[in-house]
């Protein structure tokens, strides 16, 4: 069965090799339309046999990846972005799921790479190349409104789901993310998607969430308490982000019950359980916070069982057990979130403090240098505030 990888391209010469290269022997054609790069994109992509055409940039995600669409000869598309690729050995798993002859969709787990908070997310980027399926929405376009009106005419299509990550993706960078000009490109974008379409849950919950992120949290919350108000015709997913977002701006606020209220309903949502570990850590940061340390305990532990390598999970159940006095459980989490991010100046940092609380000053010694070696690479005064400290207790460092 013929596969096309469609994508959208703009300036991808850093990351776009990597992308074609995981999909080797899976794809049988690749689609790229480029939206205006200056650079050596188009050569890259044309040494990897793609078809290669070019769009004039509209300010509109969805035409361009429609156009993308227009091109594909295969009976499934995958669509991927350049800072995404498929995960290692995925291609058999693909091909099979694409043998089911009652799916029209199959969704993906995508990881979010670098990601401390909601590592995996859930994306519809593997379909049947039908006439009626297009990408909708100028930003954060998808398919999924397509989808549900196709089934609606034909019933017998179903939506499938593969159970483990499929796509990687790279671009989760905190410094690109936070980058004015994008907040603003994206709020013009979809503020006036909801203008045009005020019951659109979707859209409430993706733009909440943009003023929840930029600080905006008033008109945050009225956007995604918007979302809310669709009543039962919410999707489940939309409906986890709304409440997952509800909390986020309830807890800057200040107002944790608020906050407790919405991660908890987030979290009885009947979805994958890798997409709730934003809601049950952050549930758990608010347990901690209020003294709740054997709620927040069996927080953090919900979050590690279901992702034995969510890092900021067992920093965060370190930081709970040695709250509760229980020492030797704490440094054995503090230790495990260490080797699963040993960058991080804050864990080594707080395994200093404890080891050096029960005695234990060699191996404190160590933890201390170590965090004052992070702090420093990453140009914080912390390291010259924690040099001094450890100074006046005697420590030559």
């Amino acid at each position: 069965m013929k596969l096309s990888l469609c994508m959208i391209v703009k300036n991808e010469e850093e990351t776009l090799a990597k992308c074609l290269n995981s999909v080797k022997g899976i794809v049988d054609e690749i689609i790229i339309v480029d939206t205006g790069s200056t650079d050596r994109t188009p050569k890259i992509a044309q040494q990897f046999g793609a078809s290669v055409h070019f769009f004039d940039w509209c300010d509109d995600f969805a035409k361009a990846r429609n156009a993308a669409l227009s091109y594909a000869t295969g009976q499934w598309i995958l669509v991927l972005d350049a800072d995404e690729r498929l995960a290692p050995g995925m291609g058999e798993h693909l091909h099979q799921m694409m043998q089911n002859r009652d799916l029209i969709v199959i969704n993906l787990i995508r990881q979010e790479i670098g990601a401390s908070q909601s590592p995996y997310s859930l994306v519809s980027r593997l379909f049947r190349n039908h006439p009626q399926i297009c990408f909708s929405r100028p930003y954060h376009a998808m398919v999924d409104d397509s989808i549900t009106e196709l089934i609606h005419q034909k019933p017998q299509w179903k939506i499938g789901t593969l159970p483990t990550v499929a796509i990687l993706h790279d671009g989760y960078q905190a410094e690109t993310i936070t980058k004015r000009n994008k907040w603003q490109a994206a709020k013009s974008s979809m503020e006036r998607y909801l203008t045009e379409h005020p019951n659109d849950a979707y859209a409430a919950s993706k733009l909440g969430a943009l003023y929840v992120e930029i600080g905006e949290l008033n008109r945050g919350i009225e956007l995604l308490k918007l979302g809310l108000s669709q009543g039962n015709d919410v999707e489940e997913g939309v409906l986890y982000e709304l409440h997952y977002h509800l909390g986020i701006a309830y807890g800057k606020q200040q107002q944790f019950a608020e906050a407790k209220h919405h991660y908890q309903q987030a979290i009885e949502i009947n979805i994958l359980p890798q997409l709730k570990l934003g809601a049950y850590n952050n549930l758990g940061n608010i347990f901690k916070q209020e003294e709740e340390l054997e709620s927040a305990k069996i927080a953090y532990q919900t979050a590690i069982e279901i992702d034995p390598t969510l890092a900021i999970a067992h920093y965060n159940l370190g930081m709970t057990l040695r709250a509760m006095g229980a020492y030797r459980e704490a440094i054995t989490a503090y230790q495990k979130a260490i080797e699963l991010n040993p960058n991080s100046a804050e864990t080594f940092q707080n395994l200093g403090v404890l080891l050096l609380q029960i005695g234990q000053l060699s191996d404190s010694f160590m933890m201390f240098k170590a965090a004052i070696e992070l702090h420093e690479q990453n140009n914080s005064p912390e390291a010259e505030r924690l040099r001094m400290g450890l100074a006046e207790m005697g420590f030559r460092l």
